[in-house]
């Protein structure tokens, strides 16, 4: 990316405030320089369903790069104040004939992102809402050797939810039902410490 940099413009938005929305049409590339950006699909009967949490580094827009005048599927909505910055088509077509490898690396994140949503799909259709919020937790685990880690939450859990596919009722039904099982321990709304990792993994 740094590669682009010259390219760049750079544009804050506040908390709340949305960086493009469904059905627009902007051949632009966002890439999150500070703060966090929250990525979600709204259906028809009006439920929020959150895809991915972008932080420092990560990017979105790139399927319009490759599609110009293809309308936005998704909302893009900064949770904090954020810094992006923005690449618009034409100058990254330049980008890419000067400097082609950087295709390959977004179409690589792109196959990544695609696997990620269509294990997030098949999860949520085939496995109950205890097992994938146990998922979620393990999948946060920075040190595999620890039988006891402390797990930090990239995202409050209303947000946990609506990744998850269930309601904010529903996931703190489940931590309650874990911890009350000794399984994990509240330490705050963001720390979570997993007693056991073998035995939350086989909890059912």
């Amino acid at each position: 990316m740094a590669k682009i940099s010259e390219k760049l413009s750079q544009k804050t938005f506040q908390s709340g405030e949305y960086l493009f929305q469904a059905a627009e049409k902007k051949d632009t590339l966002f890439i999150v320089h500070k703060g966090k950006v929250r990525l979600f699909q709204v259906s028809e009967s009006g439920k929020e369903q959150l895809i991915r949490i972008l932080g420092p580094g990560d990017f979105v827009g790139e399927q319009r790069l490759f599609n110009p005048g293809q309308a936005q599927n998704n909302f893009a909505q900064a949770m904090t104040k954020t810094e992006i910055c923005l690449i618009h088509q034409k100058d990254f077509e330049e980008v890419l004939k000067e400097h082609p490898q950087i295709s390959l690396e977004i179409l690589a994140e792109m196959a990544k992102r695609l696997s990620q949503s269509e294990n997030q799909t098949t999860s949520i259709t085939t496995t109950s809402a205890t097992n994938r919020l146990i998922f979620h937790l393990v999948e946060l685990i920075e040190d595999p050797n620890n039988p006891t880690p402390i797990v930090t939450l990239s995202m409050s859990k209303k947000d946990i939810a609506s990744y998850l596919g269930t309601t904010p009722e529903t996931i703190s039904r489940k931590f309650k039902e874990l911890e009350d099982a000794g399984l994990i321990k509240q330490l705050s709304n963001q720390k979570i410490k997993i007693l056991d990792v073998d035995e939350l993994l086989l909890y059912e």
